[in-house]
């Protein structure tokens, strides 16, 4: 993690941000920031590759930058890993600021938003690549930063916040870098006090997350053998993990 890197890669996707002004923004800046803080030479940003367009080719092969739908990344990640390393990037929001903008573009608040993000809440995007995972060739990151999303007053309501339009998410700073290079990796997103036997409602409550993503994950790490089947319980399935004695 280089957080000074980072820093220079946020002025560089501020300089380079729409002209057009407020709306016309889109959701670009934190994905240009990640990309050049993960490719710094802008001549190998958007080229052609297996038929696709891959968001940055480097000396370490392609860099993919994507906060959501992964599964849309499949026919060009199979594309990409028959030709070289891939890595994709997925940021999550750790520590979020909301600005609020009137049509016209004139910022009327800006507050901390509550709650903040965990690892585990890849796990559901993840999930979606599942048989990639063990490809030597895939390479996966999570980068949490800390931003500014900012968002329209166009929604419903008497405050227009409801189903209001989010313009764009502008990235202050690296908070959290981790990566998964080999299956091994994927153990840092089971909960370290995770019991010694654990079903996916200890996982749940272990590394407080949902059920349907504790579910995912153990589903996720029996795939790769990082865990195996220990026995049941009723319905429940418990799992210890693959170096544990039985």
């Amino acid at each position: 993690m280089d957080p000074a890197a980072f820093a220079r890669a946020c002025d560089w996707a501020a300089a380079h941000r729409g002209s057009g002004g407020i709306g016309t923004l889109g959701e670009k800046s934190l994905h240009a920031a990640l990309k050049y803080y993960f490719e710094p030479c802008p001549e190998n940003h958007e080229q052609p590759l297996g038929g696709f367009v891959a968001d940055a080719v480097g000396e370490n092969g392609v860099i993919e930058i994507q906060s959501r739908s992964l599964f849309k990344l499949i026919p060009k990640l199979d594309a990409f890993l028959e030709a070289c390393p891939v890595t994709v990037v997925h940021p999550l929001v750790g520590k979020k600021w909301v600005a609020w903008y009137e049509p016209d573009g004139t910022q009327v608040s800006r507050r901390r938003a509550p709650g903040r993000s965990r690892l585990t809440d890849a796990v559901p995007e993840l999930y979606a690549l599942k048989y990639m995972l063990d490809n030597p060739r895939f390479h996966f990151c999570i980068c949490v930063v800390e931003a500014v999303e900012q968002r329209l007053l166009d929604g419903y309501g008497k405050d227009r916040k409801h189903r209001s339009t989010r313009l764009d998410r502008i990235p202050l700073g690296l908070l959290e870098e981790v990566h998964f290079d080999c299956p091994a990796d994927y153990l840092q997103l089971l909960p370290p006090d995770a019991p010694e036997m654990f079903g996916s409602r200890e996982i749940a409550q272990a590394g407080h997350m949902p059920l349907d993503t504790a579910r995912m994950l153990l589903n996720l790490l029996c795939y790769l053998e990082l865990i195996r089947p220990a026995e049941k319980r009723g319905n429940a399935k418990y799992y210890r993990r693959a170096g544990d004695a039985l």
